[in-house]
């Protein structure tokens, strides 16, 4: 078990599922480090997953963005963000080349159509600036276990559950990333086929429930809210000797390896792609 899980898990407790897939996946972000500047992230959610992200690479000063209200609203009490802005991806309300670094962790395969998002963090980033995306690629679905039926039925209502819009690989991002100044320079692989089963079996029971008992009419986050979970959540996690024993529990047999984050990226489910902007 990893300090990382448990801290995950003490983050979100009403998400197991969540805080495995995250740990496995800022392990590999944290793995990369992160240049000094000012950066961007770009979805970032309530904040959180930043927090913990910075607790591993040190301090930075950041931007977050996201569409979502109830989510930057949340953001807002970080210290490490000097502005939380509610916008698009793709219509930025900062000027061009006003950041060192972009991070986008988990966010671009929730965006049907990521041209015009990409071209904005061509824009946003000076020359020389890096940026870093994690991001599910075509062997996420080959690495599922899948259900009972139909694998096809089954990863379609998989995909709507969690809006997933898209899964690009290597070549397919360095080929967007190259239309607007982005060079790609590194692709690493994460969630090895054991780990996305892990991942699986706990969001079966967890979101795909919710999901289910909802009728496929609402997402598990609408599900949460709507129970008051996000907002107990938002407020206090987990206890850390709770949260430690649900992390044994969550990862047996599965480990997170904190600090060995990588595993062979054709056959991984998820990218962490790296660049420069050119």
């Amino acid at each position: 078990m990893s300090d990382l899980l448990t801290r995950f898990v003490e983050a979100y407790p009403a998400q197991p599922a969540t805080a495995y897939w995250r740990a496995v996946e800022i392990d590999a972000l944290a793995s990369a480090g992160l240049p000094h500047g000012r950066g961007f992230d770009l979805g970032c959610g309530d904040g959180k997953l930043t927090d913990i992200l910075l607790s591993l690479t040190g301090p930075r000063t950041l931007v977050g963005l996201d569409p979502d209200p109830l989510e930057t609203a949340a953001a807002k009490k970080w210290p490490f963000y000097e502005a939380v802005l509610t916008a698009p991806g793709d219509a930025v309300p900062e000027p061009d080349g006003a950041f060192d670094f972009v991070i986008s962790n988990s966010v671009l395969e929730h965006i049907p159509n990521l041209e015009p998002v990409i071209a904005e963090v061509g824009r946003l980033l000076r020359p020389g600036g890096r940026f870093y995306f994690t991001v599910p690629q075509p062997a996420f679905h080959d690495n599922l276990a899948g259900g009972l039926g139909d694998r096809v039925q089954y990863l379609e209502r998989l995909d709507k559950r969690l809006a997933h819009f898209n899964y690009l690989d290597a070549d397919a991002w360095t080929q967007l990333c190259a239309r607007h100044s982005l060079k790609v320079d590194q692709v690493r692989g994460y969630l090895d086929k054991r780990q996305t089963r892990r991942w699986e079996s706990l969001s079966r029971m967890t979101g795909g429930l919710l999901y289910a008992l909802g009728g496929g009419r609402w997402r598990p986050i609408e599900i949460q809210r709507a129970m008051g979970a996000r907002a107990l959540q938002n407020a206090a996690g987990a206890p850390r000797p709770l949260a430690a024993g649900l992390a044994g529990l969550i990862s047996l047999g599965a480990p997170v390896r904190q600090g060995d984050p990588w595993c062979e990226a054709a056959s991984a489910s998820c990218l962490l792609v790296e660049g420069v902007r050119q």
